[in-house]
């Protein structure tokens, strides 16, 4: 089976072919950063406009790359949630609309599990039952996934995802957007030993998290040293950046080892675009082995928002027959418990 994905769910526009034979035929990726850059965040109306423009030559140009005539695929996946309402609209409304032209199965696909299953596009792919760390700047969320379709939320973040505090840090410290990679970036040049910030929650039973505290500790940093000095220097920057960063992945391994021992698993997956992260991965790693388990991440071009994992996500659900209606729905909120049982 061969289905064409399509993610438009917030600032990146990306579609690929999937065959669950071969694997990924072909790929294309269109990231608006420079569209949103100026205004330091996305903004939701030129994102739509740009999946509006940019969507159809992206897939003209991964069906030349696979070979394949337009048409010639079994199915079409798109993202339906959640995500930014207008962004969303113009990937289901192309997908549903391509279903429709080329009378092929339909299917809209839940963003987080499309990360959460985007380590299976890997050569040595995870397999249920897991714990998933999906941490991205819209959720940070550890879900036990019994199997396909079978996810049960064991904690999440209750205020700031992970990936948002770290963009809102980049703010404080006038780094361009997107700030979370260039926070790593920093990081690596700093001194650890400087600043203490808190590790939120961790001295609390459960599997919940907090991130806005750490993000006003790291406030009254920067103020302090902008009293003293009057401005932040490069080197400040980067103690600072080195110290937020700790703070998180410290909190993450705490909660996912709790995770594991809570469900007696041996297996973590970790999904979203925080999961590049190398110090996070690097303790995960540590965490895990001490433990005896393993943990699992998909490559650097499919942590971030990508068609890929929507492709593949769509064809499990479409080769066990699910596909949508002729209502055509996005759903800017979508848990992940709502989602049908794939039963093979």
């Amino acid at each position: 089976m061969r289905v064409l994905g399509i993610e438009t769910s917030c600032d990146e526009t990306g579609v690929a072919i999937y065959d669950t034979q071969k694997g990924i035929l072909s790929e294309a990726l269109y990231s608006q950063v420079a569209v949103h850059a100026e205004y330091g965040g996305v903004v939701p109306e030129l994102a739509s406009r740009d999946h509006i423009r940019k969507l159809v030559p992206l897939m003209r140009e991964v069906f030349d790359k696979a070979g394949l005539a337009y048409g010639d695929v079994d199915g079409v996946a798109y993202t339906a949630g959640p995500g930014l309402i207008g962004a969303l609209m113009v990937g289901a409304a192309t997908g549903r609309a391509l279903g429709m032209a080329w009378d092929l199965p339909t299917i809209g696909v839940h963003h987080m599990e499309g990360h959460l299953l985007a380590p299976m596009l890997e050569e040595h792919a995870p397999k249920p039952p897991f714990v998933a760390l999906l941490v991205s700047g819209g959720h940070t969320q550890l879900v036990h996934v019994r199997s396909l379709g079978a996810y049960e939320l064991l904690g999440e973040s209750l205020d700031d995802a992970a990936g948002e505090a770290f963009d809102k840090v980049a703010k404080m410290m006038d780094l361009d957007y997107p700030g979370g990679p260039l926070v790593a970036q920093l990081a690596l040049k700093g001194d650890a030993s400087r600043f203490k910030f808190p590790r939120p929650m961790i001295d609390r039973p459960g599997l919940d998290m907090s991130f806005s505290g750490l993000k006003t500790a790291v406030l009254y940093a920067i103020q302090d040293i902008q009293k003293q000095q009057g401005l932040l220097h490069e080197h400040d920057k980067a103690d600072i950046a080195v110290a937020f960063q700790q703070a998180v992945v410290d909190t993450l391994a705490i909660k996912c080892r709790r995770a594991l021992q809570q469900t007696q698993l041996s297996t973590l997956v970790m999904a979203g675009g925080v999961s590049a992260n190398l110090a996070l991965r690097d303790k995960l790693a540590a965490e895990t082995a001490k433990l005896r388990a393993k943990v699992y991440y998909p490559r650097p071009e499919y942590c971030t928002d990508n068609g890929a994992m929507i492709a593949y996500a769509g064809a499990q659900r479409l080769a066990v027959g699910q596909c949508d209606d002729l209502t055509l729905k996005v759903k800017p909120r979508w848990p992940l418990s709502d989602l049908p049982l794939v039963v093979q």
